[in-house]
């Protein structure tokens, strides 16, 4: 089993898509390292050689990946909501951050639904 950037791959997947298990590698960053390397995107993980395990490592020491990548995004959430700009009190309400519509969906962000005391629809 390859194990790159604290993530065990799974055998059975072609590189390509063995390489998106990576958090901060899509698919085409996974084809952009396998190219630079030389190594065949069709390969299932369980046949690369340990040579090409150390050239993708090398490649992906260049990129912020796995905790590094999510450290820095928290460090911009939590600036966001430091400057108090609308993203940030977004963030800090729980709500949605792109101007989407809250009225009758974003459960997503805004969780379960909790029912409110005498709150009636008035029929005319």
């Amino acid at each position: 089993m390859a194990r790159i950037a604290g993530i065990d791959l799974p055998k059975k997947k072609r590189g390509v898509i063995g390489l998106t298990y990576i958090f901060g590698i899509g698919r085409s960053t996974a084809a952009q390292i396998l190219k630079s390397n030389n190594i065949d995107e069709n390969i299932k993980v369980q046949d690369w050689t340990d040579e090409q395990i150390g050239a993708i490592r090398e490649s992906l020491s260049e990129i912020k990946v796995e905790g590094q990548l999510r450290s820095e995004i928290q460090l911009n959430i939590k600036r966001l909501m430091d400057i108090g700009c609308n993203r940030g009190i977004r963030h800090r309400a729980g709500l949605p951050l792109r101007g989407q519509r809250t009225k009758n969906n974003s459960r997503t962000r805004k969780g379960k639904r909790k029912t409110v005391a005498n709150k009636k629809k008035v029929s005319k």
